[in-house]
């Protein structure tokens, strides 16, 4: 009778053992309040604050950009999967912005942004929007520069796409200068109590169909 290496039959000559994969990184996100005048990178940018200088979670990457000027919520993940579900217009994931514009804003001007309006790459989505109180927020730093005798207010705006510098352009287009803006919600994650330059857990999503669940 005759014996077979069991050794051998699995691994022919020559070949090594295939390496084990290691098991998949648990989905993490994390949600920041990413202060005024931060880069949405973790990479040096020539003395510029980054999220380096306020994230030490390795592996993670922003889900979506929030521009210099621009405060509030910011997600961070390391499951590209679930980068591309928040990230992609496709998705249409609701993104809820506090903005202090210059001038009083008139019914007809928030009709228009509540249609859509014409910005020189195309039509927007129409937008919700409603004017609010001034809200509670941190103080700015630096503070922002108002122009003396002329007045603002505060719009609440919920956009489905995320255009550069849409909202301010949005608003712009209609007459209405954005001076401050505040992100405070993505989805169903919002800012809540954070302060700028804090970052908090929370559990990641499952995913079906490309859908947050």
């Amino acid at each position: 009778m005759a014996f077979v290496d069991s050794a051998r039959s699995r691994h022919p000559r020559g070949s090594a053992p295939r390496p084990r994969k290691a098991p998949p990184e648990k989905p993490r996100l994390l949600l920041f309040n990413k202060p005024f005048d931060v880069l949405t990178q973790f990479a040096a940018a020539d003395g510029r604050a980054t999220l380096k200088d306020y994230i030490p979670v390795p592996g993670v990457y922003p889900a979506g950009r929030l521009d210099r000027d621009s405060e509030g919520l910011l997600l961070l993940t390391n499951d590209g999967r679930l980068q591309a579900r928040i990230a992609d217009p496709r998705h249409k994931l609701p993104k809820t912005y506090w903005v202090q514009v210059e001038g009083v804003a008139e019914e007809a001007q928030l009709a228009q942004l509540r249609r859509g309006v014409l910005l020189n790459d195309g039509p927007t989505r129409p937008a919700e929007v409603r004017q609010i109180a001034e809200p509670a927020l941190w103080a700015r730093q630096p503070p922002v520069r108002f122009r003396q005798h002329i007045p603002t207010c505060w719009l609440e705006l919920v956009i489905r796409e995320g255009r550069n510098r849409q909202v301010r352009r949005m608003t712009a287009a209609v007459g209405l200068p954005t001076l401050r803006l505040v992100r405070v919600a993505i989805g169903p994650w919002r800012l809540d109590d954070l302060q700028p330059g804090e970052w908090r857990e929370v559990a990641a999503p499952a995913a079906e169909g490309g859908r947050l669940l």
